[in-house]
């Protein structure tokens, strides 16, 4: 067997994947029977491949369903919107509403990321169940990688339907069409424990990452991912001796390591892509042979968590006289779909300082504007621009926000730096209109297994063994705050700035019923921040709560008002009990009479 062709057809992201999307649907195609095309290592390959794809794309990716595209990566909008540290973007109250629905919590039902979300995981499934059941009894040692790999990704498909939906669907076999599966018996709880169990039957025929250096073991399900997986899930169901016994194999192997402080930026970019912190990410790389759209009736490029999304992160260039991160990111201009709160951005200030951690996470509207940041490639694109003095730039209506109408709506002083796209991450020869990202898609770094292991060391009375890699964190990070003692407190917010729009911090919210993020949660969409910029839009009588960044008019260029549209418009908005879980899609429920819906919708 070709041992080259797991490669192509799992991790690129093109073309390889229809013929075995194709070949896997043999029913519907009537070309060769289960029996004769479940048998040999290639086939299995080719099950397995797929199982990747669809991990790609429905459960991590920008999902397609119902033969056609899904919005804009609902995977990240479950995964981070409705945190206390994100807020609803976009040019103004209703654009964005995939996003902004679910950042204020102002639905009754199923918005679209929710319905896209739930169908996609299932789906996900469903090629995992294709690899663990039609070989069920695997007769060679690849087999039997295959299926360990197989259910591992499964494994972590329901630890996200668990986190969402608490009790849904226990579908571990393929069902037929007219099936109507249950909500398990399993407790949100026991599914997590399942979860784990799932990882650690899968161990014995996981392969272990080569090195630290070796990027191939990071575009697949190892023995390093499938600990961190169970360490994680154990974490969630409250076992936390077993999760620090998991995490601590990850540790032990010697296997992954954080990189240094210089290079923490570099990790959500292309130049980081198959690091050492990478546990497991899925791997994006460039293959010429793929469509945009789709390529032989399958998945293009659009489809792999790549389409508008990098429009999504970056700000809302048209906003801005200039974009003053135009050059940084090579020309896609953004929609500033994502926000970041007040309180949030100084808190994070105020624990770390000028950290490379900070610096790398968020930036200030005066860094941004007077390009004072010090990122390297933040300069204008206009000479005569940069050659200003900072005084210059500071009375210059040549440079700031523009926008009098809605100023960067959703937006504090604090922007968010972290994923916007950097000319590197698009580099595709233009063929994609530049909005097309590459960087590989991370489902766990080292830093989040630390933080993970710190917290159970903390659970478990092992507070010595917390500080070390809690400060390990932190001396990475640069940060001015190196605790010298620590607890659950210290470990919240360290986990808060290290992991910052990674898909944890609403889940930790919930597991820890944290009461100063409740109260967060509570208060979304009730003030929505509008930033603006003076030079361009004095205050108006009918604004409501001022902001002046530096505290005074006098010393601040810019500041901030704060509306409540969703509440004009109607909505209750906020965070409320039922939302600890999503509801399930209608569309779900309208052929599924045996599924019960989650209480209060």
């Amino acid at each position: 067997m070709n041992k080259k062709i797991f490669p192509m057809l799992a991790l690129f992201a093109g073309v390889a994947f229809v013929s075995c999307q194709d070949q896997l649907d043999i029913e519907k195609k009537g070309s060769i029977s289960i029996e004769s095309f479940y048998s040999t290592d290639e086939d299995c390959e080719k099950a397995l491949a797929s199982a990747y794809e669809n991990f790609m794309v429905n459960t991590l990716g920008r999902t397609t369903v119902s033969g056609g595209p899904g919005i804009y990566t609902p995977a990240k909008v479950l995964a981070n919107h409705p945190g206390d540290d994100v807020n609803y973007g976009g040019g103004n109250y209703g654009d964005h509403e995939f996003g902004g629905s679910i950042d204020e919590f102002r639905y009754d039902h199923t918005p679209e990321a929710i319905n896209f979300h739930y169908r996609a995981l299932y789906l996900s499934v469903y090629s995992d169940n294709l690899v663990l059941e039609h070989f069920a009894n695997p007769s060679t040692a690849y087999q039997k990688q295959a299926v360990a790999e197989a259910r591992v990704l499964r494994a972590y498909n329901f630890f996200l339907l668990a986190c969402y939906w608490g009790q849904p669907p226990f579908v571990d076999h393929l069902l037929s069409a007219d099936a109507t599966p249950e909500n398990s018996e399993m407790t949100q709880k026991e599914y997590f424990v399942w979860v784990a169990q799932q990882c650690e039957e899968a161990l014995p025929d996981l392969v272990e990452r080569a090195s630290i250096s070796d990027k191939e073991g990071t575009y697949r399900v190892t023995k390093g991912f499938a600990n961190a997986l169970a360490g994680k899930a154990y974490m969630f169901a409250g076992q936390y001796d077993k999760a620090k016994t998991a995490l601590g194999k990850v540790i032990e192997s010697k296997k992954y390591d954080l990189v240094d402080g210089d290079d923490f930026l570099n990790l959500f970019h292309v130049e980081g892509d198959g690091c050492k912190e990478k546990i497991f990410e899925i791997n994006m790389r460039y293959n010429p042979a793929a469509g945009d759209w789709s390529t032989g009736g399958g998945l293009g490029y659009m489809q792999h968590s790549t389409w508008m999304e990098a429009n999504c992160f970056n700000w809302r260039a048209g906003n801005f006289k200039v974009n003053p991160v135009g050059k940084y990111i090579g020309g896609c201009d953004g929609w500033g779909s994502i926000g970041v709160p007040e309180w949030y951005g100084e808190e994070f200030y105020e624990n770390d300082g000028d950290s490379k951690r900070f610096k790398a996470t968020l930036m200030h509207i005066d860094d941004a504007v007077y390009q004072t940041s010090g990122i390297e490639g933040m300069t204008y694109a206009d000479e005569n621009l940069n050659k200003m003095s900072l005084e210059e730039k500071k009375a210059s209506t040549e440079i700031g926000i523009s926008d009098v109408s809605q100023g960067l709506y959703g937006q504090s002083f604090w922007l968010p730096f972290k994923h916007i796209v950097r000319a590197n991450d698009v580099t595709d020869g233009g063929q994609h209109g530049g909005n097309l990202r590459l960087n590989n898609i991370i489902v766990m770094r080292y830093a989040e297994v630390l933080l993970n292991y710190a917290e159970c060391c903390l659970q478990t009375g092992d507070n010595a063994s917390a500080k070390i890699y809690i400060n390990r964190i932190q001396e990475r990070a640069g940060s001015k705050t190196v605790s010298g003692t620590v607890d659950m407190e210290v470990l919240k917010k360290e986990k808060s700035y290290e992991l910052w729009f990674e898909g944890c911090r609403f889940q930790d919210i919930l597991r820890w019923n944290d009461a100063k993020g409740i109260e967060h949660l509570k208060k979304a969409g009730s003030a929505v921040p509008h930033l603006f910029d003076k030079l361009f839009r004095q205050p108006k009588p009918e604004d409501e709560n001022v902001v002046w960044e530096h505290g005074t008019e006098a010393n601040s260029r810019f500041y901030i008002v704060h509306t409540h549209e969703a509440k004009d418009d109607g909505f209750t908005v906020g965070f409320q009990e039922k939302h600890r879980l999503f509801p399930y899609p209608s569309s779900i429920m309208d052929i599924n009479p045996a599924l019960k819906q989650n209480p209060g919708y």
